[in-house]
């Protein structure tokens, strides 16, 4: 019998192909977003062995091998055995879901995905947070290191489920040896991404509030599945920040954007969020309106060392924002229809905070007919 062709040979020896002695990959989250855009990239990967696929849903990567269950279900343990890497993005943070609901699906989840990826034996844990864990404070230096501490609040949507995701990563490595687990924190993150935070360009004014010191830095989706990418492969480990080098200043973001600011004293400012949210009239509670009045910025020095660099600028991202939510309209976080929207854009900021009033004023009075 004759010996198989050469380039055969060197296809099935794993000191020539990278593939073979590359990891195997499970992702949760796997059909949209981030997760779906993830799986596409590291099933094409010479350097990945192989991804398995996890979500309520099958995706459309033909390339993985696809499970379909909730990462809840104890069951997750069986199909994460002969993975070496877990990356756990199978995360709800749409602004419309019931926030308990929200927590009890994110939080059990994680804790869910941490154990079974002990009891299958994967070595490594590669979890998503947001650089918002860090907080938005007047005091915060300007870049923070990855290793600042993290003064979040759970006042912002989200946020006090992201704080929990990351204590359950410093608890995890102690719970199960052997494990090591690796957050990665972006920026604002922009890419068919539905945030407070990208809803503050869908205004027909950018509200800055009085006294505050706002510095935008962004991350585009893409320049995120590079950093997971990068962790995956165990390149860097630890606390990861991600996002564009550098900021931006209010004024250049008003200047990039040709949007006029309405700027408004904190107290009226705060004051109108937290009554609006408090009567259901907006999905944003108060504490989301921080993180456009103070810096969160962040080096992301280690990416940078271990020879990661983001392909995207600050000015990029933002320019592809704005691509994204034009023809979309939201006052005070809410999204607005399309006559509500004319209105507002018409009557400028004074007008558009009045009618913000009397949607206050309306609301109060439908709840006495009640």
């Amino acid at each position: 019998m004759s010996s198989p062709d050469p380039q055969v040979r060197a296809a099935r020896n794993p000191s020539t192909n990278p593939a073979l002695r590359g990891p195997v990959v499970a992702i949760t989250g796997a059909a949209a977003g981030i997760g779906a855009m993830l799986t596409e990239r590291l099933a094409a990967s010479d350097e990945i062995k192989q991804v398995i696929a996890i979500d309520e849903r099958r995706g459309e990567c033909a390339a993985a091998q696809w499970h379909i269950l909730d990462v809840r279900d104890p069951a997750i343990a069986e199909k994460l055995r002969g993975a070496d890497v877990v990356v756990h993005l199978a995360l709800d943070l749409d602004l419309e879901t019931d926030p308990a609901a929200r927590t009890a699906y994110n939080v059990r989840g994680t804790q869910t995905v941490l154990t079974a990826a002990a009891a299958a034996g994967v070595h490594r844990v590669v979890l998503c947070t947001s650089a918002m864990v860090y907080g938005a404070l007047p005091d915060n230096e300007l870049p923070l290191s990855e290793d600042a501490e993290l003064r979040a609040t759970a006042e912002a949507t989200g946020v006090g489920d992201l704080l929990e995701v990351e204590r359950l990563a410093r608890r995890a490595p102690r719970a199960h040896p052997g494990l090591n687990v690796t957050v990665v924190r972006p920026a604002v993150l922009v890419g068919g991404t539905d945030t407070a935070l990208t809803r503050y360009f869908e205004s027909p004014r950018l509200l800055v509030v009085a006294g505050s010191r706002p510095a935008w830095q962004f991350c585009h989706v893409e320049d995120l599945c590079g950093a997971l990418e990068y962790a995956v492969l165990e390149k860097v480990e630890g606390e990861l920040a991600v996002g564009c080098e550098g900021w931006l200043e209010q004024e250049e973001v008003e200047e990039l954007s040709g949007i006029r600011r309405m700027e408004l004293p904190s107290a009226v400012a705060l004051g109108a969020a937290a009554r609006l949210h408090r009567i259901g009239l907006t999905p944003s509670p108060a504490g989301d309106l921080a993180y456009t009045m103070y810096p969160w910025v962040v080096s992301g020095s280690r990416l940078h060392d271990a020879g990661w660099r983001p392909q995207w600028t600050n000015e990029e991202v933002l320019a592809e924002l704005l691509e994204e939510v034009a023809g979309r309209h939201t006052l005070a976080g809410r999204r607005l229809g399309r006559k509500d929207a004319t209105a507002a854009g018409a009557a400028g900021a004074t007008v558009a905070l009045l009618g913000t009033a009397a949607l206050v004023r309306r609301a109060r009075k439908a709840r006495r007919r009640i």
